[in-house]
C-alpha cells in the first residue's frame, strides 16, 4: 500500500473538513463554521488545504493571504458568504502512529473504526507509546486513543509487540457497551 493511498483513505474520511462561510469585516476575513457557535480568523489556516464552492462544485486549493486559495491551475479570490471546506488536521500523535502500524493494521483499522460510525477526524486523545521506545529492538505496549463523533465516545487500546513477529490487537470500547476486537500478525 502506497503512501498516496493511505492518504485518499484518509482524504476520503468522513468530517475530514469543517464546512462553513467566510465574511469580510475590517479587512479581516472569518470562518464561520456551521457545527460551532463561534467564529474564527481566516489567517488561522493560511497555507493549508481548502475547498470553495463555486459554481456547483468544488475547487480544491491552498489558502493564501488576502482570502486568495491558489490551484495547480488558477487562483480564486473568496468572496462575502463564500461556502468553504477547511480540511481538519489529524493530532500529530495519532498521525505517527498510522506512520508506524503496517498496511494491513492500518486497513483493518480504519475500516473498522468506519463501520463504527467513526471518522479518523474524530480523534480529541491520542497517546502514542510506540514514540518513547524509537531505539529499542523489542517495542511493546499500549496506545491509547480517544475518538468522539459527536454521539457517542470510543475508547482504543492499541496493544503491541513489535520483535520478530510484528503484532497489533485494537480494542475499540463504544459509550454504549459495544466492544470489538480485532488483531493482526505480520511475521
Amino acid at each position: 500500500m502506497s503512501n498516496i493511498y493511505r492518504s485518499n483513505i484518509l482524504r476520503s474520511q468522513k468530517r475530514a473538513y469543517s464546512e462553513g462561510t467566510v465574511l469580510l469585516e475590517d479587512d479581516i476575513w472569518y470562518f464561520f463554521e456551521i457545527d460551532a457557535e463561534e467564529e474564527s480568523e481566516l489567517d488561522f489556516y493560511l497555507h493549508q488545504e481548502l475547498r470553495l464552492y463555486r459554481d456547483d462544485e468544488w475547487i480544491t486549493g491552498v489558502l493564501l493571504e488576502d482570502g486568495i486559495l491558489a490551484t495547480p491551475y488558477e487562483k480564486f479570490r473568496i468572496e462575502n458568504g463564500d461556502r468553504i471546506l477547511i480540511k481538519k488536521s489529524i493530532l500529530f500523535s495519532l498521525e505517527n502512529l498510522m506512520e508506524e502500524i503496517s498496511d494491513d493494521a492500518f486497513n483493518q483499522f480504519i475500516t473498522t473504526l468506519n463501520n463504527l460510525n467513526y471518522s479518523i477526524y474524530d480523534c480529541i486523545f491520542c497517546h502514542n507509546h510506540l514514540v518513547f521506545l524509537e531505539n529499542q529492538k523489542i517495542k511493546q505496549g499500549v496506545n491509547f486513543i480517544t475518538f468522539d463523533n459527536g454521539d457517542e465516545i470510543c475508547a482504543v487500546q492499541h496493544h503491541f509487540t513489535y520483535y520478530k513477529k510484528q503484532r497489533d490487537r485494537f480494542e475499540f470500547t463504544l459509550s454504549t457497551g459495544k466492544r470489538i476486537v480485532i488483531e493482526n500478525i505480520v511475521k
